[in-house]
């Protein structure tokens, strides 16, 4: 592979990873949102609207579980959710668009943040191990491992702005 041909493929890699990123922190976002929402509003009437929305049976084990987890949370809980996904968010999309724009610092900020989750889901998956949990993790692994790799590999660094 020449040298071209890898750095195109190299910032293909970067630029999904940003897409990535980006995406869940719109994701995220919207979630924030949903939460804020619920701070007035009676959370089993709301779940029950959402499983007949969805055509969900409304005694089955998802709406059940879903149930079984709110219940006890107040509002103030839920400004605290709420907060904790928009900081989080933030994160995300500072991380997404950094390396859209092929910042290094934003790739320094992504392995930091990224490695920085890999204890809490190595936890997760101890307490219940589950598909989802080990594909996130293995995913996160990945992106901290190909950041590193680059960051070693290509010296100095690009500043927002400067020609590509």
């Amino acid at each position: 592979m020449t040298g071209s041909t890898r750095r195109r493929s190299s910032d293909a890699l970067l630029r999904l990873i940003a897409v990535f990123k980006l995406a869940k922190g719109v994701l995220l976002l919207l979630a924030g949102a949903a939460v804020f929402g619920l701070v007035d509003r009676d959370i089993a009437d709301t779940v029950g609207a959402w499983s007949r929305h969805l055509h969900l049976d409304p005694e089955g084990r998802l709406v059940r579980a879903l149930l079984r987890h709110t219940d006890g949370v107040d509002g103030r809980r839920l400004l605290e959710i709420g907060a904790g996904m928009f900081v989080y968010a933030a994160l995300l999309l500072t991380e997404g668009v950094g390396l859209l724009f092929r910042a290094r610092w934003a790739e320094y900020f992504t392995v930091v943040i990224t490695a920085s989750l890999v204890p809490l889901e190595l936890y997760e998956i101890a307490r219940h191990l589950t598909l989802a949990r080990v594909t996130v993790l293995a995913v996160n692994v990945a992106i901290v491992w190909y950041l590193i790799v680059r960051l070693r590999r290509e010296p100095g660094g690009r500043v927002i702005g400067s020609p590509p």
